[in-house]
């Protein structure tokens, strides 16, 4: 690891530290050069997966794409970069303990979906609605209702009467 300072190559590890979910290590490090101090992030990376979209295209699995839709549908929610980060790992793990080579990019979306609706209803139903391309009202509502318990799509009902 070069010293973002001095471009020196030689830096030592001074601590490491792993995350609280497992999935990644803190290192801070140190220039044997200037003796500037600096942080680095280990993580896991998925290598070797391939999705096989739905027009039978294939391509390397890719996190910035991932991340990318799920802060499109995260737009204006409250959520820290750290959640968003353990909420990609979870999401990596599931994806990791099918442990094959190739999915498709319905069982990607399909874990995306499982996760974001514990997370953030709101993004759930954001994602959902272009993930499965809802082509009308009717659909959206189905999707609403099965967000709420039957308790509260009773009281929805008596409040429009």
């Amino acid at each position: 690891m070069r010293c973002p300072v001095c471009n020196n190559s030689d830096t030592k590890v001074v601590d490491s530290r792993l995350s609280v979910d497992g999935m990644n290590i803190r290192r801070r490090r140190e220039c044997e050069k200037c003796n500037f101090r600096f942080s680095t992030l280990e993580e896991m990376e998925l290598l070797g997966l391939t999705v096989v979209k739905r027009d039978g295209r294939r391509e390397s699995y890719s996190r910035e794409k991932m991340v990318k839709g799920l802060e499109k549908a995260l737009e204006k929610r409250p959520y820290t970069e750290m959640n968003l980060q353990q909420l990609v790992h979870k999401m990596e793990r599931d994806i990791q303990k099918k442990r094959r080579g190739e999915l498709t990019s319905r069982e990607i979306g399909e874990i995306l979906m499982k996760h974001l609706k514990g997370f953030d209803k709101v993004a759930y139903i954001r994602f959902a609605s272009v993930y499965r391309s809802f082509d009308d009202v009717k659909t959206f509502e189905q999707e609403l209702r099965s967000l709420l318990s039957p308790t509260k799509v009773a009281r929805i009902r008596r409040k429009k009467k």
